[in-house]
């Protein structure tokens, strides 16, 4: 149909006329209502981002000479997040004369590792990076 009769007969249905394929040859078009279309898009994708699923990282920060009564508190906020589907970091931080021990900032996170190992993965091991030790846990 020529391009003059198919604009008139979507104006006269009231409706637009959209062109589908512009390399075939002739060109493909349709006559529909473009606002519709997009209300129909814009709500297509709100959807799929409604079920799409965020990761969120939520970090722990420790030092090497933390009481156990500490570490327990902080190890049972660590084991909330990984059930709630968070990953989690756990940062040692060593500050001045600490870093000549770094055994026992060692000891501390293997206490973590070992008390996490139920319900976490290690996903990621950082070794010591200037003055902080990281690890990185994933709910099993």
């Amino acid at each position: 149909m020529p391009i003059n009769d198919a604009i008139e007969e979507a104006q006269d249905r009231g409706l637009d006329l959209m062109e589908v394929a512009p390399n075939a040859k002739p060109p493909v078009c349709k006559i529909v209502n473009y606002g519709k279309l997009k209300y129909e898009e814009k709500k297509k994708k709100q959807i799929n981002k409604k079920k799409q699923h965020v990761v969120k990282l939520k970090e722990i920060r420790l030092r090497p000479r933390i009481d156990t009564h500490d570490l327990e508190t902080k190890l049972n906020r660590g084991r909330k997040f990984l059930e709630d589907g968070c990953k989690l970091k756990i940062t040692l931080m060593f500050r001045g004369r600490e870093l000549a021990r770094t055994d026992l900032g060692i000891d501390v996170m293997n206490e973590v590792l070992e008390s996490l190992s139920d319900i976490a993965v290690i996903e990621k091991e950082n070794p010591l990076e200037g003055r902080r030790m990281s690890v990185v846990l994933t709910a099993k």
